[in-house]
């Protein structure tokens, strides 16, 4: 009697087991007592497979292989949508975000060390094969008191089945696992289709078909680009933030007000949110919508012209600052670099901040050094990227005297203070905090660098890449980024038909541009429609 209960019990626990794989959610919200309450429609179809083979031993094991691994894809699926909702606020996609896998190593490598880091990967494989075990081992069961009680699981499976089907009647049932699997199925399909769709709009730039003599407006004047890591809306918009950010761009725009910058500031929509800024950098300097890794590598083999490219093609020297890039980087050669600084040519001699190679500071000094000394006989179109903004978020950089800078010495004991990403991680409240610095500070090196070169004023095009992670920015529908333009007043006024507000802190209700868009405007704004000749003076 007592074994007959033992394996009533069992045969209950592997039911129990498998209901709650498969009703596990995909989503953070959903991620509640009441998708308890969810029935899923596969849970009688996998009773019926294991009464069905009970009394067939050669199909036993191809049955109780083919449950497993659907229902440990199903889980996998589910974990990779949980944690791209989370950072990116969108699904997994199978046909692009494998290589996210890598970026995650790196990211957790940089930010907590290569030996922890590998004891979480190695953590997170023994908890897949102990997952994997014990659902085989549930379908066992439940196929094992198949065999020994067919009547009892016949009955027991029949009144699931009624049940099932009533609550899918009332709405609260439904084939969850397997919808997902075909559905991200059909999303990579779609995805492919996508890029297809990718490659035939490249091939088409009707803006430099329409412009003469892209960028002669600004002929002599150095343009300098920068991308500030998760500058999102929420940076002015949230409570968290709001009066940090607002107070670093007032500060900034007196500042540059004195020194006879004129500046205009707006709002542009982002292609992606929490994370991979590089879609962000190829949406706006190639004036598409790149908006998954798909579409950006179609972009990389495509012959569509930077907006970088572009200004080479017209006179600049074409300049990349990666600070974050430490390995090979081929997809340097679609943007049309004379040279790119990555992490090992910038020269910093200091200590990094975790995951952050240098800080923002020490890159825009490096930069000033390497391509903006004496002697030049072009202007710089240069593209930098700061990371300082960049998770963990810890520790945060400070400004020193500029002079000070060097080889990045001087940054060192900033660098060995303050928490871990592990203790600052621990707390959400005081990861917003530490993020909340890291803008103030960005912005603020940004702005102390433009200063240094208010003589001699470049164009200067600043902007967020993204918003953060969602439970940072709050929001995971909003992917607007602010936008600045300062520099002389005669470049400046070329933009005033854009409506965009004056000044560094953008009016709520200015109009907001895709970031695809921001190319094709650009150009037009500072084309003459008569080729002009370039001035030979070099403006910094």
């Amino acid at each position: 009697m007592r074994t007959a209960q033992r394996s009533s019990l069992a045969a209950i626990a592997a039911l129990a087991l498998l209901y709650l794989a498969l009703v596990a959610p995909n989503h953070p919200d959903a991620a509640t007592w009441a998708a308890l309450r969810h029935i899923p429609l596969e849970l009688p179809l996998v009773m019926t497979l294991l009464l069905a083979v009970g009394a067939w031993p050669a199909a036993r094991w191809p049955a109780r292989a083919i449950v497993t691994l659907l229902i440990v894809i199903a889980l996998l699926l589910k974990a990779a949508d949980l944690a791209l909702f989370e950072a990116l606020a969108r699904p997994f996609n199978l046909a692009y975000d494998l290589p996210l896998l890598h970026a995650a190593w790196m990211l957790l490598a940089g930010s907590s060390g290569t030996v922890p880091a590998a004891l979480y990967l190695t953590a997170a494989v023994l908890v897949l094969a102990l997952l994997s075990f014990v659902i085989w081992h549930a379908t066992g069961v439940l196929l094992r008191h198949a065999s020994e009680r067919p009547h009892t699981v016949s009955i027991l499976t029949a009144a699931i089945a009624v049940a099932t089907t009533a609550a899918w009647w009332a709405g609260a049932a439904s084939p969850f696992s397997t919808r997902l699997i075909a559905g991200h199925a059909s999303a990579a399909m779609r995805a492919m289709q996508d890029v297809a769709a990718l490659e035939a709009e490249a091939a088409q730039d009707p803006v430099l078909a329409s412009v003469p003599s892209p960028l002669s407006g600004l002929a002599g004047t150095d343009i300098v680009l920068v991308f500030v890591e998760s500058y999102g809306r929420s940076t002015l918009d949230s409570p968290l933030y709001a009066g940090t950010t607002n107070a670093a761009l007032r500060d900034v725009e007196r500042e540059l007000g004195a020194l006879g910058y004129a500046m205009r500031s707006a709002w542009l929509t982002s292609p992606t949110m929490g994370g991979q800024s590089w879609l962000a950098h190829g949406t706006l300097l190639s004036g598409l919508w790149i908006d998954g890794q798909g579409r950006y590598d179609a972009l990389m083999r495509s012959q569509r012209k930077s907006l970088n490219r572009v200004a080479a093609e017209a006179g600049w020297r074409n300049v990349g600052v990666m600070p974050a890039i430490v390995m090979p980087w081929p997809e340097a050669a679609w943007f049309g670099y004379d040279t790119v600084l990555a992490a090992k040519d910038l020269g910093y001699r200091g200590k990094p901040f975790n995951w952050v190679t240098m800080p923002d500071q020490y890159t825009l000094s490096a930069f000033e050094r390497l391509e903006l000394g004496p002697g030049r006989n072009r202007p710089v179109f240069a593209e930098i990227a700061l990371i300082s903004s960049h998770a963990p978020w810890t520790p945060i950089p400070s400004l020193v005297p500029w002079e000070a800078v060097g080889y990045g010495t001087v940054f060192d004991a900033q660098a060995a203070s303050g928490d871990t990403p592990e203790q600052v991680w621990a707390d959400p409240d005081r990861v917003r905090n530490q993020f909340r610095r890291s803008i103030d500070y960005a912005l603020r090196a940004v702005g102390s660098f433009a200063a240094r070169h208010g003589e001699t004023k470049p164009l200067f095009v600043i902007l967020g890449d993204h918003q953060p992670a969602v439970f940072v920015s709050g929001s995971d529908t909003n992917r607007d980024v602010p936008i600045h333009l300062f520099g002389p007043p005669e470049a400046v006024a070329r933009f005033d038909a854009w409506g965009w507000t004056h000044g560094l802190v953008p009016a709520h209700d200015t109009p907001v541009w895709r970031m695809d868009a921001f190319r094709a405007r650009f150009i037009e704004a500072v084309s003459r429609m008569e080729p002009q000749p370039q001035s030979g003076v070099v403006r910094s």
